[in-house]
């Protein structure tokens, strides 16, 4: 269940704020308040004004995956049979659940969904398909792209005044 988040209108300091945290999250407020012009507390009321708003999601730290024994990155469409809500809104919160999914995307076009998906070996893989697809009665066919290289990942969100 999703709650109401208050709608707030960003200007510049606010998206230059947001520019420099998505840079780096653990840069002080003052060398913040600095670069945009503002003092450390008016940085502070605008941060908190913005994650009240949910224009900020969270604070997280980025993981390389193979560094943590998630080698490998695979990349899934995934088509179901059925598109009534309840049973996508079901595939939505399968999906969502399990912790080797990074990033979920119901789209439109042949597949689905699209999934990023991390783990540990192929054999883990496997498993995963067998969980989550084959035993899904509503999974018509998932076709998997293996990635060979991580060129670029990242949430960073373009902004500018």
């Amino acid at each position: 269940m999703s709650r109401s988040l208050p709608s707030i209108t960003l200007d510049r300091y606010d998206l230059a704020i947001l520019a420099i945290l998505q840079r780096n999250n653990t840069t002080p407020q003052r060398v913040i308040g600095e670069a945009v012009n503002l003092s450390a507390p008016a940085v502070q009321r605008r941060i908190r004004r913005m994650e009240e708003a949910g224009v900020i999601e969270a604070n997280v730290a980025v993981v390389d995956p193979a560094r943590v024994g998630h080698p490998i990155t695979l990349i899934v469409e995934v088509e179901v049979i059925s598109e009534t809500a309840a049973l996508i809104d079901a595939a939505k919160r399968d999906f969502a659940a399990v912790p080797e999914v990074q990033q979920c995307y119901y789209v439109t076009g042949e597949a689905d969904f699209v999934l990023v998906v991390v783990v540990p070996t192929m054999a883990a893989y496997e498993a995963l398909t067998r969980r989550l697809f084959f035993g899904n009665n509503n999974v018509k066919r998932f076709r998997t792209l293996v990635a060979m290289d991580r060129i670029k990942v990242g949430l960073t969100v373009p902004v500018s005044d």
